[in-house]
Formats: structure tokens, sequence, C-alpha cells
């Protein structure tokens, strides 16, 4: 038992309240829904599509590497612990709105450059096979656990590129749209089906590593740096409107 206590207090309890103030903001900023954010996000599943059109991994790795989907989940899982209701319609506002990008470009790109069908391509990257097996949620969640494990540690920022692919959030994405140019609506409900699941995952398992890092007493920092988004969103509106 007091290994165990030992363990956990090096693990949970090793940050400084600066540095879980300094995570909260970081998940926030880097999830704040700006018009880069659904650039970035409309490259990457544009990117993965091509990937998965050209069955080359090292595209669809790449695309996954600049994807910023991950944060938007983050900072709802944030949301949920912290017990903050912007927050939480924000984030929410900010994965739909990321669903539906997502969805259209691929779309688009499969419609374009998918041809009659899609024989050849890689059966694991477009996920063929059902979804169905209770081993898909439990990686999920433990990339979804090493996510939020990740962003909350000063030193591990080195590894959020690895995080970001273990997650595979935007292969699913880029799979559904260009099922759906396609018509292929098994593979379409596959697709959506992993998403689901990963997105499920990473969620669960993202409040777990917040409530054991008790960030629950941080509503007032996240209420802050909300409103702080919000100013320099108004800004940016503002200048783009001269």
């Amino acid at each position: 038992m007091i290994l165990f206590t030992g363990m956990f207090n090096l693990i949970f309890n090793n940050l400084t309240e600066a540095d879980k103030n300094l995570a909260i903001k970081g998940i926030i900023e880097h999830s704040t829904p700006r018009k880069d954010f659904f650039v970035m996000l409309t490259l990457a599943v544009s990117m993965a599509a091509f990937g998965i059109l050209l069955n080359n991994i090292i595209i669809l790795v790449g695309s996954m590497l600049i994807a910023p989907l991950l944060y938007p989940l983050i900072s709802l899982s944030l949301g949920f612990v912290v017990a903050d209701e912007k927050l939480i319609r924000r984030s929410f506002y900010t994965i739909v709105k990321s669903f539906l990008f997502a969805i259209t470009a691929s779309f688009v790109v499969g419609f374009l450059f998918s041809g009659s069908n899609i024989e050849g391509l890689n059966i694991f990257i477009l996920g063929v096979g059902a979804p169905r097996s209770f081993t898909y949620a439990v990686v999920a969640a433990i990339a979804g656990f090493a996510a939020a494990f990740a962003v909350t540690k000063p030193y591990l920022n080195e590894i959020l590129p690895g995080v970001a692919i273990s997650v595979s959030l935007v292969p699913p994405l880029a799979t559904a749209g260009v099922a759906l140019s396609l018509f292929n609506w098994t593979l379409f409900e596959n697709a959506l089906l992993l998403f689901l699941i990963n997105v499920i995952g990473i969620i669960f398992s993202a409040m777990i590593v917040f409530t054991l890092l008790n960030l629950s007493v941080k509503k007032t920092v996240t209420t802050k740096t909300i409103k702080k988004e919000e100013a320099v969103i108004k800004k940016e509106e503002n200048i783009s409107l001269k």
C-alpha cells in the first residue's frame, strides 16, 4: 500500500500549481476554434484522404501530425472535470464543426480523385473490418490517457507528435468522407464507428487523468483563459472585417 501511494504521488502529485495552470491554458488555447484551427484541420484531413487513396502510410502519418483535433476532445474532458459549462459547449461546438469540415474535405477529395472503385486500397487503413471488438476501445482509452498525461507534463511536450499519431482520429474521418463519395455505406459506418470509439475512449481516459491530477478545482483558471481566448477571436474577426 505504501509502495502504491508512493508511485501515485510520484506520477500524479509531482506538478506544481503553476504547471497545472499552464497546462490548462495550453489545452484551451490549442482548442480555440479560430479560423486557423479549421484551416489546419481541413488540410490534415485532405492529406489523409490522399494518403488513403494512394495507399501511402507516410502521407497518412504526416496528416496525423498536423491535425489539431486532439485538443478539443481533451478540452471537453477538462470541461467535464472542472464542471465548466462554457468550456463544455465551446469544446463540443469545435468538435462538431471539425467533424463537418473533415467529412466535407475528405468527401471532395474522394469524389474528385478516387475513381470508380476502391480496389487495391489498404484494408487496414480504410477500416473495412468492422471495429466492434472491445480491444479498439481499450486502445483508444490508452491513447487518450497518454495524450492527457503528456499535455499536462511540461517535460513530455516532445512526445506529443507521437501521441497525435497514436490516437488515430484523422484516418477514420478521412475514410468516412472517401467512403461517402463512393456511396460505400458499410465502409462509411465502420469508419464513423471507429472514430466514435476513439473519441469516447479519449474523453473518458482524459477525464480520469485530470481527476487524478486534481484539476477539478481549477475552474477559475479555465474561465479566465476562455475569456482571454474569446477576446483574441473577437480581435481577429474585427481585423478581418477591416
